[in-house]
């Protein structure tokens, strides 16, 4: 009899030592970016994930995975193990890879949480560019022969693609005048424009701002209504007499199946995360627009705003559907 409560004490001992068994995460979370290091959905998902494992105690690791169009990464994220352990970021792109003909994926795919964050659009030509106003860019695109000017900053149909299409049938031009270079994210298609290889980048100007500041590129227009308190010196689309806006979105989100009460302790954290003053702070000072959404209000600005991307890839020749 001694002999079972020793062991049954000891076994205790070994239970309480290694802490409950319910505990979650007691290990590391990886947060998967469909795009390229330095680019803008990766500066978010980096400042995101330095206020995350605070929140979790736990380090997250970001890991780029990149390829397809960000078919790559947002595949990753859907098909994770739901365990709570893997976590991702997801953009705009996945709201058209279906309209594209690439697969089934959409943001019903996934679990998404909420938005992060918010980043205009622009036009950036290299610095040394002839084209000094966003009417010069329009004018040398409308005289020019379709596919003089080459673009890029995503994949074919991607989001930049998106604005930079809405962009110039805001302008009267036919929306595919720019030949579209599919790209990884902003990070490889700014080194391309420095290059020589491009002749614009239509991201954002937040994903130039190292080349910005080193004199290497320049920003000639945010496709916004007021003037970006960052970028104080660019026009926005409003004053060049442009009825166009767009701004990108990146979002958290996992795998559909999470048990509930590891999806809230992620959820929680998250949200948190997002009040954090220091992450809000990293992301405001770059020009970014953090963002929490309430229970809905992702899914009902999803709809919107692919309804309205899905009408550019009409005109654009790219829908499929």
């Amino acid at each position: 009899m001694k002999m079972i409560v020793k062991a049954a004490l000891g076994a205790a001992a070994v239970l309480l030592a290694a802490g409950p068994a319910s505990a979650f995460p007691d290990r590391p979370v990886q947060l998967i970016v469909p795009w390229a290091a330095g680019g803008g959905m990766d500066s978010v998902m980096r400042i995101f994930a330095a206020g995350f494992e605070i929140e979790l105690k736990q380090p997250v690791n970001v890991i780029n995975r990149t390829g397809g169009g960000g078919i790559t990464g947002h595949t990753a994220i859907a098909t994770a193990t739901p365990d709570g352990y893997t976590v991702g970021g997801i953009s705009p792109e996945i709201s058209f890879f279906k309209t594209l003909g690439m697969g089934d994926l959409t943001v019903d795919s996934v679990d998404a949480f909420s938005r992060l964050s918010l980043i205009p659009a622009g036009v950036t030509v290299k610095a040394d560019s002839p084209l000094k106003t966003a009417a010069d860019y329009l004018k040398a695109v409308k005289e020019s022969p379709k596919g003089t000017f080459l673009g890029s900053g995503t994949g074919v149909g991607g989001s930049w693609h998106i604005a930079s299409g809405g962009l110039l049938k805001a302008a009267g031009i036919a929306p595919d005048a720019v030949k579209w270079v599919p790209s990884n994210g902003g990070a490889p298609a700014l080194n391309d424009l420095v290059a020589g290889g491009l002749s614009v980048f239509t991201g954002s100007p937040i994903e130039a701002k190292a080349m910005l500041d080193a004199g290497r590129v320049r920003t000639i227009l945010l496709m916004t209504e007021e003037r970006h308190p960052n970028f104080p010196d660019v026009p926005s689309a409003k004053e060049a007499g442009l009825d166009w806006t767009y701004s990108n979105w990146f979002a958290l989100a996992g795998p559909k199946g999470i048990p509930a009460d590891r999806r809230k302790i992620l959820f929680d954290a998250a949200e948190r995360t997002m009040q954090r003053p220091e992450v809000r702070k990293a992301m405001a000072d770059r020009g970014i627009t953090p963002v929490w959404d309430k229970p809905a209000e992702f899914t009902a600005y999803v709809k919107t705003f692919t309804e309205r991307g899905n009408a550019v890839l009409k005109d654009l020749g790219l829908a499929k559907d």
